[in-house]
């Protein structure tokens, strides 16, 4: 097993997660990437997807992101969140909801902010709704 690291998960509100763990799996804008101890330094963004914390060779949590940046180093992994919920606390049909409000809201989008936000949270709900649980 490898050796552990500090794992932390912040949102806006508070620090959803602070633990030691062996490998983390990120959603980067530019693909997925592992964390283990000794990781070379890094900062990405991170697009909506699911981060997944492996302890004792196990995927032991799924958690949701919506968006937001990764820190890493040799001793920790830091994500700032922008939105973020443990797969299994996602519901089904909020999920659909969030959906079918984001296309709403793309579809009625009348400028290119108004159109840029839509297209985000249509993102986020499209990975949210589609995730394997």
């Amino acid at each position: 097993m490898p050796d552990p690291f500090l794992f932390e998960l912040v949102s806006p509100e508070q620090v959803l997660l602070s633990e030691n763990t062996e490998m983390v799996v990120v959603p980067g804008t530019e693909g997925d990437f592992g964390v283990l101890i000794g990781h070379a330094p890094v900062i990405s963004t991170l697009r909506s997807g699911v981060i997944n914390i492996h302890v004792g060779n196990k995927l032991d949590k799924r958690i949701f992101v919506g968006g937001g940046f990764a820190e890493v180093t040799g001793e920790r992994c830091t994500i700032l969140a922008e939105e973020a919920i443990f797969v299994d606390d996602i519901d089904p049909r909020e999920a659909q909801d969030r959906l079918n409000v984001a296309q709403s809201a793309l579809e009625a989008a009348t400028d290119e902010v108004s159109r840029n936000k839509a297209e985000i949270e249509l993102a986020a709900a499209i990975a949210m709704a589609n995730i394997d649980r």
